[in-house]
């Protein structure tokens, strides 16, 4: 094997690692933000704000675990079973893909174990010259000489190894997709989205200007009707 291929390799090996880290660190984060929440200090001087405060944190503590739950919840059924934190965020869609770059990495798990297990049964035969198994030996791999067939073995085991790599890649991609889904499914989309031209006057300049402002999902603010 050449070195541009190993170091090719090498290279790849460490991306995969790369790109499980990233995932659950992603994970983590998400996770850890969900389960954070801001206690504001004690009041040692009035008893009346204290309980007060302590009233604002049980609450907010409330609203942190309902906010938490459908992140957590999703990531959980997706780590257990593929696929099932897609059907939790109701993304039906999303299964048959789950499935589908989950096959690609399994398939070629058993295409290299099953050429794994032929090459070296045809390499140990070949190097011990155990002429009364020979004919157990694949016919594709007959013809080969000890040192293709230790190659072949040995390239073989490697990409066993990028399988089992890929296959917790796609594994933790679709555990981060659905926690992520999950963030994201109480996001409020409004149908308000504008681009205004707004005057604009600097404080420390004596100009003026125009300004442009996006509104994106931003909601109105609710009027309180005052009694007659």
């Amino acid at each position: 094997m050449s070195p541009r291929v190993k170091a090719m390799k090498s290279s790849l090996y460490y991306l995969i690692l790369t790109i499980i880290c990233t995932c659950l660190l992603g994970l983590m984060q998400i996770m850890a933000q969900d389960s954070t929440h801001h206690i504001p200090p004690a009041d040692s001087g009035n008893y009346k704000s204290k309980v007060q405060k302590d009233i604002s944190v049980t609450k907010k503590v409330i609203d942190t675990a309902r906010k938490r739950s459908p992140a957590t919840k999703a990531a959980i059924r997706s780590a257990i079973v593929p696929g099932l934190g897609q059907v939790y965020n109701k993304k039906y869609w999303k299964v048959p893909l789950v499935y589908g770059a989950i096959a690609i990495p399994v398939f070629t798990f058993t295409y290299n174990l099953k050429w794994y297990k032929k090459t070296k049964y045809a390499y140990s035969i070949k190097y011990y010259n155990d002429s009364a198994h020979f004919s157990n030996i694949d016919p594709k791999l007959q013809p080969l000489s000890v040192e293709s067939l230790k190659t072949y073995r040995n390239d073989f085991r490697k990409n066993l190894d990028y399988s089992v790599l890929a296959f917790l890649v796609v594994w933790g991609l679709q555990v981060a997709d659905a926690a992520v889904d999950a963030h994201l499914r109480d996001f409020d989309i409004s149908d308000d989205l504008s681009l205004k031209l707004k005057p604009w006057i600097p404080a420390s300049f004596n100009a003026a200007g125009l300004s442009l402002v996006l509104n994106i999902g931003k909601t109105q603010p609710k009027t309180v009707p005052t009694p007659r």
